[in-house]
Parts: C-alpha cells; sequence; structure tokens
C-alpha cells in the first residue's frame, strides 16, 4: 500500500489516485494547459530567463511517476515519467504531492518546506530557484491556470483549496510550520 511519510496508510479512494496514470493522455492534457497558460502569460516565461529552456523534474514521493516540466514559449510541454526515470532534468525538486501542489498555489512556502525538509532540491538548484521566483510573483490560481475567470474562477479556487485541505487534514501533510506566511513574501 502507499504511504506518506509519517502519515500510515492512505484512504483507499487517495490510494486509488496514486496508481499509475495513463502517461500520455495526462501528458497532451497537461502539456495543452501549461502552453495556453504560456501564451497569457508570456511575461513569466521571459522573467524565467534561460531558465526556460530548462528542463525540471518535479518529483511527487508519494506517487509512481514525475513530471518533467520545460516552459519554453509555445514549445513548452510537461512529460509523465516513472519517478526513477526523471534524470534528464536538469533541476529536481522532490516531495509529498500535496506540498508539492502547495507551493505552486502559495499555500506553502518553498524555503520553509526545504528547511524542514519536507522538500529536497537536486542538480542545478538556480533553476528551481527561478521557477520558485517566478511562480511567487504570478500569485497564480488553480482556475487561472487552467484560463478560467469570472464567478467560475471563484468557484474552482475555492473548491480547490477546501480540497487540498481536505487531503492534507487526512493524509497528515505539515501544517502551519510550512504554510506561508507575511514574513516569508505571502
Amino acid at each position: 500500500m502507499t504511504r506518506h511519510r509519517d502519515c500510515g496508510e492512505l484512504p483507499p479512494v487517495v490510494a486509488l489516485l496514486t496508481k499509475p496514470l495513463p502517461r500520455r493522455p495526462l501528458e497532451l492534457i497537461l502539456t495543452r494547459l501549461v502552453r495556453q497558460f504560456v501564451e497569457r502569460r508570456p511575461e513569466l516565461i521571459e522573467r524565467l530567463g534561460p531558465t526556460a529552456q530548462v528542463p525540471i523534474a518535479v518529483v511527487p514521493t508519494d506517487l509512481p511517476h514525475a513530471f518533467i516540466v520545460n516552459l519554453d514559449g509555445p514549445r513548452s510541454r510537461i512529460d509523465v515519467v516513472a519517478s526513477d526515470q526523471a534524470t534528464s532534468a536538469a533541476a529536481r525538486i522532490e516531495g509529498p504531492l500535496l506540498i508539492l501542489l502547495g507551493l505552486f498555489d502559495g499555500s506553502y512556502d518553498g524555503d520553509a518546506a526545504f528547511f524542514s525538509r519536507d522538500i529536497a532540491i537536486e542538480g542545478a538548484t538556480q533553476h528551481v530557484l527561478a521557477l520558485r521566483n517566478t511562480l511567487e510573483e504570478a500569485d497564480l490560481t488553480p482556475a487561472e491556470f487552467a484560463g478560467l475567470s469570472g464567478n467560475l474562477a471563484e468557484i474552482v479556487n475555492r473548491r480547490t483549496a477546501e480540497a487540498l485541505g481536505l487531503a492534507r487534514r487526512l493524509l497528515g501533510a505539515p501544517a502551519a510550520d510550512i504554510r506561508a506566511t507575511p514574513e516569508h513574501g505571502r
């Protein structure tokens, strides 16, 4: 059974979600989303500079696969690979999925997560830092990433926050000690 560090067994529904996913359809969906996002927010890719051409592996330690993120303008893509095959990336960030998602949406502070050892960074860390700084400045929401606006965006953002909060409580993910705080720029 899939386990999260210090959390015991996962509830059956969550354990089912951690099974390997069909890689190709997931790659196509994620690549389409990231390309549309990059088209809407080209200033973020400009801010990344040379990091935009550098593949960065995002490796959820509680899933059997990893995501190789390439944010190179219209050639942006996300490749889904087995966790142990995420070796082609110049940099690598590892941690539980819920914490990695929290870094993306700003509910977790990257510095605090790193220093508390809830995430690990390897390789060309300057690229991970550039990506982190760009994401932090962008102040992204799930709805914005998906290209939603108006009432639908508000609903998606609220429901996503509720779902992630519930999942964190169910799985015993770290709480306030790594949440973004005003001292950390959020």
